[in-house]
């Protein structure tokens, strides 16, 4: 299982410089080995909506939706408010790895708050 956070998709969706690489993996895994906090959705649509548009940020979302989408429980809220605490994350961030984790999923992220936490591909 892997896991894509907004960084990586916002690379792949905007073709920025890292795109090539974020293309390769999430080409390379099935549709059912890709999973997707809801926080993603969030944060991808309204920076992409904010940039290009809603249009643009609704197939953005449409692309995210392909994948195995995850909610928030209350095990994830508590075990991101863990995360938080011992790693200093902001909520996002804590919610989409909280999210990895529970999955066994690899995270794949531009973003240095979760550069080197375990389970995590830093691009």
């Amino acid at each position: 299982m892997i896991s894509i956070d907004s960084s990586g998709w916002m690379e792949r969706l905007t073709s920025g410089p890292k795109s090539s690489r974020y293309n390769r993996i999430i080409d390379g895994a099935g549709q059912d080995e890709l999973i997707t906090s809801v926080v993603v959705f969030y944060e991808v649509y309204r920076k992409i909506k904010r940039a290009m548009g809603e249009e643009t940020a609704l197939e953005a979302v449409a692309a995210l939706s392909q994948t195995r989408v995850v909610g928030i429980d209350p095990t994830i809220s508590l075990e991101a408010a863990d995360f938080s605490l011992e790693y200093g994350l902001h909520m996002a961030d804590a919610v989409v790895y909280a999210t990895a984790r529970r999955y066994s999923a690899e995270l794949y992220t531009s973003d240095n708050d979760l550069k080197k936490l375990k389970g995590v591909t830093f691009v």
